[in-house]
């Protein structure tokens, strides 16, 4: 099955079908449990709740985006998790549903139901979902999850993808083979001989796309054959740009300039700019009164640990948007004299630096709010890549081609790197983030966005990367 790119974003098909499935099972749960806990009385539904589309919808966008969060529609986790952690995930996104339907349902009274009908809805949708996941898990054959992908080349390129067989990366493809052309033929049985048409392969091994990875296209491009194999309706795609799709990430160590300049992407426009910095003050608007009385506690907790001899807000100087420096501000996590001799260090996983409070906070991010304050500013975004210190922004350039890149957007409280790599404490975590950054600058839009916050609460949730 191939991915449906959704405002430059690749979303595998098998997922978003999954997903509608499971959104029309949200949907019919709605009124399969209205309709029970009133004994089928249609006149008696109608006078208490009136017309259910919208509350139906509603509560179906709710849940989808509930289990998007709790990463039920990631390859990871369909492939690896089993059906047992897949259940837990299941009752827990359920668990925790019913935090957002609360507030949903008094900040907007149209959309509420009685406790008992909400209950039953719940009931029905957790049963449904767990016969639909039950089913694709024992009885729909796995392969049908993934695309049948044919490498051409057999030489260094596609040596990247064979290292990655198997992995969780590339759970969603399933490599048929790879096709010895030009310079890269060789005697290995396991390779495939290019000993007759490229189509007849590309039908007995039903394959969906062809992936070019030839060292040299100049020698060994078999050009008809591949336009023979594009008309036949199989889709052929460059090595970096599958990658791209299938990691969420850019390969920098098969990057060059001119791909770059000529791949889709990398767009900048007023228009988008004036709708994420419209985004931006919206959310901020939205979470600063949710978030207000949580700030004061922490400043309380942060200020009584430290005796009020220390600030309660850390401000430290880091890069942002074309270069340009700025001020971020942060809860007080580390101790005053962290960096006495006045040399930049990465935090450390158990790192000493860190108080009693400060472990605490910096485990679900809550020494992150006050970058609420950088984003109103216009300092930061709510999403993109996590701004760094000057010192080790001069010292990732010189070592990174490409690193000054990601500061061609405003650096963000949360990001794609952050959602999809653990903590970066060192020069080579900062070149594997970078690979996701890049991707996000490249693709970035309000749905990316939106995608990310969602993912974000599972980070937060679940700990991960928090040192």
């Amino acid at each position: 099955m191939h991915s449906f790119r959704i405002f430059r974003h690749y979303i595998p098909a098998s997922f978003f079908i999954l997903g509608f499935i499971e959104g029309l099972t949200f949907f019919l749960s709605f009124y399969a449990g209205v309709y029970l806990r009133f004994s089928g009385d249609a006149q008696t539904v109608a006078e208490h709740f009136g017309a259910l589309e919208l509350k139906a919808l509603t509560y179906s966008v709710v849940m989808i985006v509930s289990m998007v969060a709790f990463g039920l529609y990631d390859r990871a986790s369909w492939f690896m998790d089993g059906y047992s952690n897949m259940l837990l995930r299941v009752v827990a996104c359920f668990l925790f549903s019913i935090f957002p339907l609360s507030v949903l349902f008094y900040l907007a009274p149209e959309t509420a139901l009685w406790r008992g009908a909400t209950l039953l809805v719940l009931a029905i949708s957790l049963l449904g979902i767990v016969g639909i996941r039950a089913f694709f898990l024992k009885v729909v054959d796995h392969s049908i999850f993934k695309r049948r992908a044919l490498v051409l080349g057999t030489g260094k390129r596609s040596n990247y993808i064979k290292k990655l067989e198997g992995q969780t990366l590339l759970m969603g493809v399933d490599v048929v083979g790879y096709v010895s052309v030009g310079e890269d033929r060789n005697d290995d049985p396991d390779v495939i001989q290019y000993d007759r048409p490229l189509r007849e392969i590309v039908m007995e091994g039903r394959v969906d796309e062809i992936v070019l990875a030839i060292d040299d296209r100049r020698k060994g491009m078999p050009v008809t054959d591949l336009l023979d194999c594009k008309m036949d309706g199989v889709s052929v795609v460059d090595l970096l740009t599958f990658f791209e799709r299938e990691t969420g990430k850019i390969k920098l160590d098969l990057m060059n300039p001119s791909w770059l300049f000529l791949s889709d992407g990398f767009r900048v426009s007023t228009v988008r700019f004036m709708v994420k910095r419209t985004f931006d003050i919206f959310v901020c608007l939205v979470l600063l009164p949710v978030f207000f009385p949580v700030m004061v506690l922490v400043a309380a907790a942060v200020w009584f640990e430290s005796r009020g001899m220390e600030s309660v807000i850390y401000k430290q100087v880091r890069v942002g948007e074309d270069n340009k420096n700025f001020t971020i501000y942060k809860f007080r996590s580390m101790r005053a004299n962290a960096e006495v001799d006045g040399i930049a260090r990465w935090a450390e996983k158990n790192d000493r630096r860190v108080t009693r409070v400060g472990n605490i906070i910096r485990k679900i991010r809550l020494d992150e709010l006050p970058q609420i304050f950088n984003i109103l500013k216009g300092d930061m975004s709510f999403v993109g890549p996590r701004p760094e210190r000057p010192e080790f922004v001069g010292e990732l350039e010189k070592d990174h081609s490409y690193y000054r890149e990601r500061h061609r957007v405003k650096p963000g409280l949360t990001g794609w790197a952050q959602v999809c790599y653990q903590y970066g404490d060192s020069l080579e975590d900062a070149y594997e983030k970078l690979e996701y950054d890049l991707y996000y600058v490249k693709n970035y839009s309000i749905f990316l966005d939106l995608l990310i916050i969602v993912q974000t609460i599972r980070v937060v949730l679940s700990g991960q990367g928090a040192h």
